[in-house]
């Protein structure tokens, strides 16, 4: 959640936060804000909305200087407005500080500082924290780097902090814990931001800080120290994302690029990994801990979102095809009932930020209690890829649309691997089905190529059923999951409401809200209970329901039953949900689109949920 960006160094800064605040608006759209430093005078700016009306606010303001932080909100403590946007200031006039996180000790702070004079004109925490910072300052006749360094021993909760100080523009303080900051290396001057996004077009040279780490940034200097302040080794990564990445590349959308993406991401995810010619897939993290798969008693599945769904087919692939017993926990769920680990337990946490709070909690805790913990996650050095033992990423590159939908088939293309191979390490599968299933997996990227070369029919569905107030989205066995997700999507970038079921479940309740208004999903593509989805269909067609299929290409039935299908190709259904999820994030975005809304920005929702 929230977006943060800072600069120091000769540029003018305001340029630079303004840019990567539009980059990292995907994490939060409530309001926006800058803070800039001109001739020993602090200059802040905010604006409810998202960051164009800031662009609007500032027009006529004095917006030199070569040092600011800036920050686009997605809104915890305090509805979005002007006055709850960051940055805040301090009582004295001095500090502005951006703040990523929920402090949740704040209410008996605040009560505190409101007895000894204190003020506020917000109501966030962050304000609090900001004062809090000053008056330990202030009390103990110390700097602002000790003050906060005081000041975080004493807090409880999540936070990425830049602070700026009017009396000292040559330098910004941070701290992170629980939520992420990249730093970027340049030439005499340096760059801060929640990722790399703002960064990547002025240096490919970063440094990721740690939690409980404060990094003293002037423009030719980085100094990261611990809350002890002992001073730590900046690790310096190159990144290898490119500018081309982050920018609609002539699409309309982000979604739409992203899920046009899919052929190249799904390739590029088994590129190298996956080799058919001599049936052999390669991935070193579980290779080089294959013993410890082999003998996994339990494999838990750690997610949150679309995540989770992506954890559902993963626990039909590793049930069928290794015969190891698959539990798939909501991280949030997970991280607060004390459950059961085992010593030998794998737990695989499944995250396209490799930021989710409630995942990265739910992680510590089980490697505290001696499971194994395996990433899948798409960026690169997040901390979930830290603090994982092993891992594997997705390679899926920079998704900016909220509604994932590359990250999603990414970590089908990653989980199926594993299963693959774990499978054939344990002689679970026969020699001959591996690699039929290899084939099939290679196969993948050509097959979602073509489901993309025509999607007018898709956009005519949308049309035809976008006025609808809810779906009903069923699938069976690999397609359950699938189903779960596209009534995710519908939810997230339409705000219809929409249920996901398994087809089986819809007599034990659903199926009473069935009428001729009533557009019902099915995920139909040929598999083992094919026979048991047509008989679905039937009953929803004899009570009037409107059914849309995604069906293969090769399917003679369900498209003489169904109002309206979409197609996908033939494979084999192991596979199949890298295929059959393809046209509902399609109908999704052509729904939310023939409805007027910014699909890449839904309310009320951000890419990376990095608070509880």
């Amino acid at each position: 959640m929230c977006g943060i960006v800072g600069y120091i160094g000769p540029r003018q800064a305001y340029p630079v936060i303004i840019k990567g605040l539009k980059r990292l608006e995907y994490r939060g759209y409530d309001s926006s804000g800058v803070a800039l430093i001109d001739n020993g005078k602090l200059n802040v700016y905010k604006k409810k909305g998202k960051v164009a009306e800031l662009e609007e606010e500032v027009l006529d303001k004095n917006l030199n200087s070569h040092i600011g932080i800036g920050h686009t909100r997605w809104a915890t403590h305090g509805e979005p407005s002007d006055r709850n946007a960051h940055p805040h200031v301090s009582n004295s006039g001095e500090f502005a500080m951006i703040h990523n996180g929920i402090i949740e000790n704040y209410v008996p702070i605040k009560n505190d500082l409101l007895k000894k004079g204190y003020t506020f004109k917000s109501d966030t925490d962050t304000e609090v924290l900001l004062n809090f910072i000053e008056d330990i300052k202030k009390n103990n006749d110390c700097s602002l780097e000790a003050a906060l360094r005081i000041a975080l021993k004493r807090i409880v909760g999540a936070y990425c902090i830049l602070l700026i100080d009017q009396n000292d523009p040559e330098t910004i303080i941070a701290a992170r814990k629980g939520s992420p900051l990249v730093i970027g290396i340049g030439k005499g001057e340096h760059f801060l931001a929640s990722d790399a996004s703002p960064i990547i077009e002025y240096t490919k040279e970063v440094v990721y800080v740690n939690d409980y780490e404060i990094a003293i940034v002037k423009a030719d200097e980085l100094v990261l120290k611990n809350l002890g302040n002992e001073k730590q080794t900046p690790f310096i990564t190159k990144l290898d994302m490119e500018l081309a990445a982050i920018e609609k590349g002539g699409y309309d959308h982000f979604m739409l690029k992203e899920i046009h993406e899919q052929p190249d991401t799904i390739f590029d995810c088994l590129r190298g990994r996956l080799l058919s010619h001599n049936s052999q897939i390669n991935l070193s993290g579980v290779d080089n801990n294959i013993e410890i798969f082999k003998n996994a008693q339990r494999i838990v599945m750690v997610a949150c979102g679309t995540s989770w769904h992506a954890g559902l087919v993963a626990e039909y692939l590793f049930e069928d095809l290794c015969r190891i017993n698959v539990e798939v926990e909501y991280a949030s769920e997970f991280r607060y009932r004390n459950p059961v680990i085992n010593k030998g337990d794998v737990i695989i946490a499944i995250s396209q930020s490799g930021e989710t709070a409630d995942t990265l909690v739910a992680l510590e805790n089980a490697k505290e209690q001696g499971a194994f913990i395996f990433g899948v996650v798409n960026a690169v050095g997040s901390s979930i890829a830290r603090l994982s033992n092993a891992g594997a990423y997705t390679h899926s590159g920079p998704e900016i649309g909220v509604a994932s939908t590359k990250a999603f088939t990414g970590q089908l293309a990653v989980l199926s691997m594993m299963a693959l191979k774990i499978a054939y390490a344990k002689g679970t599968i026969t020699e001959l089905r591996y690699q039929e299933l290899i084939k099939e997996l290679e196969a993948i990227p050509e097959k979602v190529k073509e489901i993309l070369v025509d999607t007018s029919n898709i956009q005519r569905i949308a049309e035809k059923y976008k006025d609808a107030t809810d779906f009903l989205f069923l699938g069976r066995g690999y397609n359950f999951p699938v189903a779960l997700e596209g009534a995710l999507k519908l939810k997230e970038v339409s705000y219809i409401h929409a249920e996901g079921y398994p087809a089986a479940e819809m007599k034990h309740g659903p199926i009473a809200l069935v009428d001729e208004t009533l557009p019902v999903v099915f995920v139909a593509t040929k598999d083992k209970y094919y026979e048991k989805i047509v008989s679905n269909v039937q009953e929803i067609k004899a009570r009037k329901g409107k059914v849309i299929a995604v069906a293969t290409v090769s399917d003679t039935v369900i498209p003489t039953m169904a109002d309206d299908t979409m197609f996908v190709p033939d494979t084999d259904e192991v596979i199949a949900p890298l295929l059959s999820v393809v046209p509902l994030q399609l109908l999704s975005y052509y729904v939310g689109v023939a409805k007027g809304f910014d699909v890449d920005k839904p309310r009320n929702l951000a890419k990376s949920v990095t608070v509880e």
